[in-house]
């Protein structure tokens, strides 16, 4: 396939229309220019000292002059013997349709590489011929440079560019600070209709997988205790490690995960795809707080969603594993609920809640965050909705271990 557009190259060439001039001086000299848009190419052909033929090219060899000096000294120079050299002193403007005239001009006449000469190239267009590799044997065979790994730069971009995120980050939260303040001092501000819309999506919606993982993730604790549990009797106590692991840990850390990579991502790549379209810029424009409009409905949702959402968590999970005690340990359904109850107290049930309102926080605000700072094309919004989502849990896992230290100190 690459060979094929190689070879349509000079068919390419041979077809462009372009308006010219000719003028034919008579003798062993040959000069013919070519006017189009005020861009113009001549060329002399000359007998060279050392044998063979100079060919000395002036003026204009670009994407307009290609196509007609291709043809011209095709015809020329194949009534000639090599070796050819290519003399560009007086060449005024070379693209890369100029470099590839010369390409094309040596594999056409099958001129060997020892007899094709480009001398006295202008210091303008080296790079230019450098994008062509002439001594190739396939056709308009094209190089690129490669950059070179410059660690200093790259460490010290790397270094501005964070900069430049924590620096929007503290203005993102302060923008928060401010429409709650705004909300608060007038409630009518908030949008109402679209913070019920976004509970639905966050909270509703995700109801059925929170509440299958839950209950599986209680099944699967409530099976593996009771393997060690078992051989000591202790049956009963299956129900105080599901729901003590549930309500302290696992239920407000998986329903946080669940929720970061369905909504947390959901919220970055809809305000990512609002930037890219600038729609956030015509709300500017048109007077709206974009933060108080799109920020703090979704923030207000996961707020209230997620500790809920929390609740159903635990809920399944201890169901989980009360199924595990009635088909495994022979444990009778009131004695496991009873032991559970008696194991839980309010503190547990209150900073599990705490955590999930938290978590809560900072799904919602990452999201909204990574989906303002989006920049690009269709994609920055999946390069925003993966950020989101990769931050949000790390930050859960982060924010989890906090607690867990603080925890510690409470006793």
């Amino acid at each position: 396939m690459g060979r094929q557009r190689n070879k349509s190259l000079f068919t390419r060439l041979s077809k462009l229309n372009l308006q010219k001039i000719e003028t034919l001086n008579l003798g062993y000299q040959i000069s013919i220019p070519m006017q189009k848009f005020s861009s113009a190419y001549s060329y002399t052909i000359t007998r060279h000292d050392a044998g063979g033929q100079t060919v000395y090219l002036n003026g204009h060899l670009s994407i307009e002059t290609a196509s007609e000096c291709l043809k011209r000294l095709l015809n020329e120079l194949n009534k000639m013997a090599p070796p050819f050299y290519f003399d560009l002193t007086a060449i005024s403007v070379l693209d890369d349709y100029g470099a590839l005239v010369l390409f094309e001009l040596k594999h056409h006449l099958k001129i060997p590489d020892a007899e094709f000469h480009i001398i006295n190239p202008p210091e303008t267009y080296k790079k230019t011929l450098s994008l062509v590799n002439f001594d190739f044997n396939e056709r308009c065979s094209v190089t690129f440079g490669h950059r070179k790994n410059k660690i200093i730069t790259e460490i010290g971009a790397g270094t501005l560019e964070a900069f430049a995120g924590i620096r929007f980050m503290i203005a993102f939260i302060g923008s928060v600070a401010l429409a709650i303040k705004e909300v608060l001092r007038r409630p009518k501000s908030l949008r109402g209709q679209d913070t019920i819309i976004y509970m639905k999506t966050t909270g509703v919606n995700a109801l059925p997988v929170v509440a299958l993982i839950s209950f599986l993730l209680g099944l699967i604790i409530a099976f593996m205790s009771s393997l060690q549990l078992e051989q000591f009797g202790a049956n009963i106590y299956v129900a105080s490690l599901v729901s003590m692991a549930m309500v302290s840990e696992l239920g407000p850390i998986m329903t946080a995960i669940v929720v970061a990579g369905r909504t947390g991502s959901a919220y970055a790549a809809e305000i990512a795809t609002m930037r890219i379209s600038e729609e956030i810029d015509a709300l500017f424009s048109m007077g709206f707080n974009p933060t108080l409009f799109l920020v703090l409905p979704r923030l207000i949702a996961a707020f209230i969603t997620i500790p809920l959402l929390t609740v159903f968590a635990n809920f399944f999970g201890i169901v989980g594993g009360l199924l595990i005690a009635i088909a495994m340990l022979d444990l009778t359904a009131s004695a496991y609920i009873t032991q559970t109850i008696e194991t839980l107290t309010i503190f547990e049930l209150c900073w599990g809640l705490m955590k999930s309102c938290v978590f809560a926080v900072l799904i919602s605000g990452v999201g909204c965050l990574k989906g303002f700072q989006a920049k690009g094309g269709a994609s920055a919004v999946g390069q925003a909705a993966t950020a989101a989502v990769v931050n949000s849990i790390f930050l859960i896992i982060l924010f989890d271990s906090f607690f867990a230290v603080i925890r510690s100190y409470i006793g």
